[in-house]
């Protein structure tokens, strides 16, 4: 049983650590001073910014698993000493 949760926890962190390095490939243009920005303009902007937002909630979600895992683990580790 406890061979699962530590399966389970070493998948989640290596799920949670992909993620964060996709998140973190995410590079913006910069803009400057001279250009002028049109409605498209912001329209990527935004949705550069709302992919990235996504991306980190998915990353923070397995980071969250990972950890709920690895406390479960060492729960019940601690329940089968003490029983």
């Amino acid at each position: 049983m406890l061979v699962f949760f530590d399966v389970l926890t070493i998948g989640l962190a290596m799920l949670a650590a992909y993620l964060w390095f996709i998140s973190s490939r995410t590079r913006y243009r910069r803009i400057s001073r001279k250009e002028e920005i049109d409605a498209g303009d912001l329209n990527r902007i935004i949705v550069a910014m709302n992919r990235s937002q996504i991306a980190n909630q998915r990353a923070a979600l397995a980071t969250a698993a990972s950890a709920f895992a690895l406390a479960l683990r060492l729960l019940l580790d601690l329940v089968l000493r003490l029983g």
